[in-house]
């Protein structure tokens, strides 16, 4: 009896802990390495990045940028398989793009960067677990123009920041889970602090404080992107962050030697 009481209890530990829905933010950011495209070397290619499950079923499409004409519907054929639709068409109606950003087929190889609120298309968060990003670029007509590279990731109650290695095909790979950043608004009345809006679909945040002498902005990765003196006797302030990628950010406040850390999300 007691064995069978024992193993309830750590199916039912087991149960919840997988049905664990944790809200968050995904930011990925990548810079792409220029190839030599049939194009007449313009730079034009075709590129999509989503968002699988561990095992590989698709969750949801972050970017979809290809065109339908010039022959380009055969391009970016993982991604069109796995988002519903067949390799040979990746502007079918069956490959899923709800929510996604699509357009024209792109003309330069350049910095990319998506974020994800750990959602599905239906738009439910989904479970705790390990999930990844999948970047598929076509710059090519047939295989050898075509790459395709995953990045795992655990979505959950714990931050997962990291930077992947680079490749002949993306730099600057960066990519960071923060559990529970969307949708919070700071407003602290014990430190007398509050910022809004928080998410910003503009990158601008307005912060009141009841007293600052500095204040200080970093990513994700502990990265500096402002710091800013506050003069004495003010007790607001705008942090305009609408230069940077859309992600999740940390709003420093110190005041004669004590400092207090606020999370906020740029989703322009």
């Amino acid at each position: 009896m007691v064995k069978k009481i024992l193993s309830i209890v750590s199916i039912t530990a087991v149960s919840l802990f997988s049905s664990a829905q944790t809200a968050g933010t995904l930011t990925f950011t990548f810079t792409e390495v220029a190839q030599s495209s049939t194009y007449n070397n313009q730079g034009k290619h075709a590129i999509a990045v989503w968002i699988q499950t561990g095992s590989g079923t698709f969750v949801k499409t972050k970017l979809r940028r290809a065109g339908a004409g010039n022959g380009t519907s055969d391009h970016l054929p993982t991604w069109a398989v796995n988002s519903g639709g067949t390799s040979s068409n990746c502007m079918s109606t069956n490959c899923n793009t709800t929510s996604a950003s699509t357009g024209a087929t792109l003309t330069s190889f350049a910095q990319r960067s998506i974020t994800w609120d750990g959602t599905d298309v239906s738009g439910n968060v989904v479970p705790d677990g390990t999930y990844r990003v999948a970047i598929e670029e076509t710059w090519n007509h047939g295989t050898t123009g075509t790459t395709v590279r995953y990045i795992n990731f655990t979505k959950g109650p714990s931050a997962d920041v990291q930077s992947p290695a680079a490749d002949t095909h993306f730099s600057g790979l960066s990519l960071a889970w923060n559990p529970s950043a969307a949708g919070i608004e700071e407003n602290d009345s014990k430190k007398g602090v509050k910022i809004y809006p928080n998410p910003s679909s503009t990158g601008v945040f307005n912060v009141e404080f009841d007293g600052a002498d500095k204040i200080k902005v970093v990513n994700v990765l502990g990265v500096t992107v402002l710091e800013e003196k506050i003069p004495s006797g003010v007790s607001k302030h705008v942090v305009d962050l609408s230069k940077y990628s859309n992600g999740v950010y940390f709003i420093s406040l110190t005041d004669e030697g004590k400092t207090t850390e606020h999370r906020v999300v740029v989703n322009k």
